[in-house]
């Protein structure tokens, strides 16, 4: 009840002069003071190797080595469990009495929402543009590997989740690297705690910008170009296009991630579906140059023309957009999953392989298909301008897209920030204890950060939440190499009693 009384007024009034922080020359004072950390995090956390003449930041080897190692480990649970996981996800063996707070569907779409977004648009069109069709091949490659990185985490998620005594629960990466490398062994408990504190601060820093002030500043900035750009009555207004969105966003994220999962569970489908139904309209519109795509994406994976780097520059531009975007590995869909009604870890895991396919698979690839067939993907593309080149290829055939890419920019920027609210506030009180205090002062900060994200250009800031964000992988999957074991053990103690039809069903299939 505190927090539902005091919360949007005391946003209101913080927020009451903000237009005051929109005046010429702020944002700018703002970047030239960040700027010189932002560059050294950045330098660091995206730092490379030499690869061929390719230079692949170490962040994107070590998410590609760990998937590899988890798919060869877990022998292929990334295909062998889809069926498995299609049951789970609509309620064949979920017990209602189980601890947490939603269902596999709703942990599933509250931890989509998180990863789908202006990657899946923008982010594609980049990697197809300097890596080429076969760019594409790569991109499904990397998805399809990320899904086994999906299923360890999501599992050590839910196994050592705290469950409070008011049902609530809390999980994720701080919890099963604290907890579960001090099961393992007394020598490795002050590295797991190490582990956790840093990857809790991480994902605070990630929270405020990448998965906030970043998507409230490309959605306001696309409903200005279809508005009339800078003739647009909405120009100079970012910080009123803020308010509505923190407002908006206040009003979901009071309720906990129940109220999360109630909008993602709805929002979630509508938006994929109404992205992917033009997508495969342009695609229908097309059908004769399908072939041709199909073929273009596998002839330029292994032998591609005029792409710099060859075959390893495009995988790289593959490999990178799919591991930017599903965030496998990173470690913050498995704080969405932990919360997730069940007393079988491993069937959250399980569940978890949808989000890396759906992420990136489908969506990834159906915008990747767009641009091939529509031929407007541009070698030249500056990286900024993702969103208006499939923009163009969506337009070409469809002529009042532009205002439906809109509504889906503006509707994946809005999930994104509310699961990653989440994700922040649970690290917040991992760090700072789980009180009615520490919880209304993550919100009130991640609000205020909707509204700075929406009226300013704070490039600095971005570059260094993004770098937040990939710094996670590292804490967390050092953490997964040595709990690999303790999810082999579920992994094989479930999977036995499934193939033995030992499994309690709870609705018909």
């Amino acid at each position: 009840m505190f927090r539902k009384i005091t919360l949007m007024p005391v946003l209101f009034s913080l927020l009451a002069s903000f237009p005051v922080l929109a005046q010429e020359g702020l944002d700018q004072k703002i970047d030239d003071a960040v700027r010189p950390i932002a560059d050294a995090v950045a330098g660091f956390i995206f730092s490379s190797l030499p690869i061929m003449g390719v230079d692949f930041p170490i962040v994107l080897v070590w998410l590609i080595v760990a998937a590899s190692i988890f798919t060869l480990y877990f022998r292929f649970i990334n295909l062998r469990a889809m069926r498995l996981g299609f049951r789970l996800v609509r309620g064949d063996y979920s017990d209602p009495n189980a601890a947490g707070e939603v269902t596999h569907f709703q942990a599933l779409a509250t931890a989509i929402s998180g990863t789908v977004g202006l990657g899946n648009i923008a982010g594609v069109a980049v990697a197809v543009s300097l890596g080429g069709p076969g760019a594409t091949f790569w991109m499904i490659l990397a998805g399809l590997l990320g899904m086994s990185s999906k299923f360890v985490e999501c599992t050590l998620g839910v196994k050592y989740r705290n469950e409070n005594p008011d049902g609530t629960v809390s999980g994720g990466p701080m919890y099963y690297l604290s907890k579960g490398l001090a099961e393992r062994s007394s020598k490795l408990k002050l590295l797991g705690k190490i582990l956790a504190v840093a990857f809790a601060v991480f994902c605070i820093g990630g929270s405020f910008g990448g998965g906030n002030m970043f998507q409230a500043n490309q959605s306001f900035q696309q409903l200005l170009n279809v508005t009339g750009g800078e003739s647009s009555w909405l120009a100079g207004k970012g910080w009123l296009f803020g308010l509505i969105v923190a407002g908006a966003v206040g009003l979901v994220i009071i309720g906990g991630i129940r109220g999360i999962a109630r909008v993602t569970s709805k929002l979630v489908p509508f938006m994929a579906v109404t992205y992917l139904l033009a997508g495969f309209t342009v695609i229908l519109m097309n059908l004769p140059a399908v072939p041709a795509a199909f073929g273009a994406i596998v002839s330029g994976a292994f032998s591609p023309e005029g792409v710099a780097g060859g075959v390893i520059g495009v995988l790289f531009q593959g490999f990178k957009r799919a591991a930017f975007s599903n965030e496998a590995g990173v470690g913050s869909a498995a704080i969405a999953h932990s919360a997730v009604r069940t007393n079988e870890p491993v069937t959250e895991g399980i569940v978890a392989l949808y989000e890396p396919f759906i992420d990136t698979v489908v969506v990834c690839t159906v915008t990747a298909l767009v641009i091939i067939i529509t031929g407007t993907w541009d070698p030249s593309v500056d990286p900024s301008a993702g969103v208006q080149l499939t923009s163009d290829a969506f337009q070409s055939a469809i002529s009042w897209f532009p205002w439906v890419l809109t509504v889906a920019v503006v509707l994946f920027a809005f999930s994104t920030m509310i699961s990653w609210s989440y994700y922040g506030l649970k690290c917040w009180t991992y760090l700072f204890g789980e009180s009615k205090a520490a919880d209304t002062t993550y919100k009130l900060l991640f609000l205020v950060f909707v509204v700075i994200g929406s009226s300013m250009q704070l490039g600095a800031v971005i570059d260094f939440s993004d770098a937040m964000i990939f710094a996670m992988a590292f804490p967390n999957i050092l953490g997964l190499y040595f709990l690999m074991p303790v999810v082999k053990r579920e992994l094989d103690n479930y999977w036995s009693r499934y193939k033995a039809g030992q499994l309690q069903r709870h609705r018909s299939a």
